[in-house]
């Protein structure tokens, strides 16, 4: 059940751009003081996989696609370059490690020092997360009771005990939201998203605790003052420096001196971009559904959830409290599943004939075999999936949790393919289901999900999803609404803005509404989630045998 609400206004005279930079790919996109997206840009960027669950980027590849792509989104857009006054970053939760002067240094053992970044997905230090969780100390309770390999302070930690020289050699560690402001501004400031959700900082305390640094073996950060980590915290949006440097600003074809704010992680900047329409932030969960996925839950009070991160203060919403969820693996969830069937390399080319990737070509395909978005569960019937191939994010901090299928048979034809395909979104749609009960017993409760991220464009995604999670799923107008998060930042860099809430009013407008399905539909829901909650269970029980 869709509803429409669309309407299109007219350009503003002064614009305002956001980059994003994701897992694969880094984009900006410029745009007016309506919200309306004006130009786009992407530049893929490089991954490089290694043993031992090891996943790296360059910071030098990853700048340079930020310069092109800014360029290539002016110059789409169509727009005079001086009438740019503001620009916001966000970027994946990666730890980047710059030696004097800003030189790269190599973070494993390629030893190439072109790989200076830990991506966020990379697992390398799980043993060091581990032992921090054993530690159980008092900040844990801001992470959801159990600290993730994904954080930057277990990242570290391996650093430290594996790449002694690395770590002594360090001038910076960076958030890589953080080093791209930096970059922008020669600013060091941090920004209360980045190390309040995964460095441990206490925002609502405005300090780091050297007692948990000195536990956990990382006691020097604490004795250098965290020199390395950010002395000076400020919110998103806080305008940073003098502004592009001359240098930053001839890279991107802008002026010298136009803002720049402080940054967010991607997924948050999808919640500032989304989570403002109606009912504001306290009744609308923003829903980041890419390569892994996000929630972000908004309260006036702390509510501590065992297992969901957080709660952080003024961590995305100002003088708000958040908590974060979701999975390490989502739209890469289902790609890896879609790799597992034997059709899947011919779907693929004729997704690619048709200039569309699998998972859109797939979703058109359940379209047309159902008489609805809704029905096509059918289509999955004794399939299912808990599609948890990197772990389980929340809302049990369990990196060791593995995927499940059930009821997979020796077929090899298209609608076999378009079966799993479906039981894998709805696999996703009751992880997310599973976070909102979780949240909602303590205190957390959401009205509707506010959804964002390159997964979750397609109409039928959306209704699937709102009928497994049993909540309503907003489209808001923006094709956009990561870019549009980072935009708004700039906004209130540039002056045009007094605060964040403002901007997020102003920009985010809703579009359409995808209320789940009642009756049947909904009954069969209710009984393949009971089905992979019982999947999830026995997983856990068998898998040390």
């Amino acid at each position: 059940m869709i509803e429409d609400d669309s309407a299109i206004t007219q350009p503003s005279t002064r614009y305002v751009i956001g980059v994003d930079v994701g897992t694969g790919s880094a984009r900006a996109g410029v745009f007016n003081f309506e919200g309306q997206m004006l130009g786009v840009a992407k530049r893929d960027i490089t991954l490089f996989r290694d043993a031992g669950g090891m996943v790296e980027q360059s910071s030098r590849e990853i700048w340079s696609a930020v310069c092109a792509v800014v360029r290539n989104a002016v110059a789409n857009a169509g727009v005079d370059p001086a009438l740019v006054i503001g620009l916001g970053f966000d970027a994946t939760c990666s730890l980047v490690v710059l030696g004097e002067g800003g030189a790269s240094l190599p973070v494993g053992p390629s030893e190439d020092p072109g790989r200076d970044i830990i991506v966020w997905m990379d697992h390398r230090a799980v043993a060091q997360a581990a032992r921090i969780n054993d530690l159980g100390h008092d900040v844990l309770r801001y992470v959801g009771g159990r600290i993730s390999p994904e954080m930057e302070t277990p990242k570290l930690l391996w650093l430290r005990e594996n790449r002694r020289a690395v770590f002594d050699a360090a001038w910076q560690f960076f958030d890589l939201a953080d080093f791209l402001t930096w970059k922008a501004t020669a600013s060091l400031a941090r920004s209360t998203c980045t190390v309040t959700c995964k460095w441990t900082y206490l925002a609502h305390e405005k300090r780091w605790d050297p007692s948990y640094f000195r536990k956990i073996g990382l006691d020097v950060l604490a004795e250098e003052g965290f020199a390395r980590i950010g002395t000076e915290i400020v919110a998103p949006g806080t305008p940073l420096g003098q502004g592009l440097s001359a240098d930053a600003a001839l890279a991107m074809g802008l002026n010298p001196g136009t803002a720049v704010a402080a940054g967010m992680i991607d997924a948050h900047a999808g919640g500032i971009g989304t989570v403002g329409i109606d009912g504001g932030p306290s009744a609308n969960l923003g829903y980041v559904f890419g390569t892994s996925s996000c929630t972000m839950t908004s309260t006036a009070e702390p509510v501590f959830v065992p297992g969901v991160w957080g709660p952080y203060f003024s961590a995305m919403v100002p003088g708000m409290w958040l908590n974060e969820g979701g999975q390490s693996a989502a739209g890469s969830a289902v790609d890896h599943l879609l790799a597992l069937h034997p059709a899947a390399a011919a779907a693929r080319r004729e997704a690619a004939a048709a200039g569309l990737s699998l998972p859109v070509f797939l979703a058109n395909a359940a379209a047309t075999r159902a008489a609805s978005a809704s029905e096509a569960v059918r289509l999955a019937t004794g399939l299912h999936v808990v599609p948890e191939f990197l772990g389980n994010r929340a809302p049990f901090a369990d990196p060791h949790a593995r995927a499940v299928i059930v009821g997979l048979g020796m077929d090899t034809d298209a609608d076999s393919l378009v079966a799993l395909y479906v039981a894998g979104l709805c696999g996703i749609g009751y992880g997310l289901r599973q976070i909102i009960d979780t949240q909602t017993q303590p205190g957390a409760p959401v009205e509707r999900v506010v959804i964002s991220g390159g997964a979750g464009q397609h109409d039928l995604v959306r209704q699937i999803l709102a009928d497994a999670c049993g909540k309503p799923v907003v489209a808001t107008r923006s094709e956009e609404p990561v870019l549009l998060g980072s935009a708004i930042l700039g906004a209130v860099a540039s002056g045009i803005f007094a605060e964040t809430g403002a901007a997020m009013r102003a920009l985010s407008h809703a579009d359409r509404t995808y209320a789940p399905t009642e009756g049947e539909i909904a009954a069969i829901h209710r009984r393949r989630y009971g089905a992979f909650k019982t999947l999830q269970e026995q997983a856990r029980t068998v898998r040390e045998i």
